[in-house]
């Protein structure tokens, strides 16, 4: 199965930065080229179902927004 993303590419201090749009992975490379699959190939990785044996636990915060401090 394969999904599409969009990814926004830039140059910094001499690099091609590709980032994801709909999910925080990025990754660089020397040329634009190299910066997008190099991008592919952590979100094929940041996708992989996950192998843990212990199951994570998963909260909800709050967070004060505005609030003096």
């Amino acid at each position: 199965m394969t999904q599409t993303y969009t990814a926004r590419v830039w140059k910094e201090d001499g690099l091609f930065i590709a980032q994801c749009a709909e999910i925080d992975v990025a990754s660089h490379g020397n040329t634009e080229e190299a910066a997008l699959a190099n991008l592919r190939e952590a979100l094929e990785l940041y996708l992989e179902p996950p192998t843990a044996t212990i199951i994570p636990k998963v909260s909800s915060i709050e967070v004060e927004v505005g609030a003096p401090c």
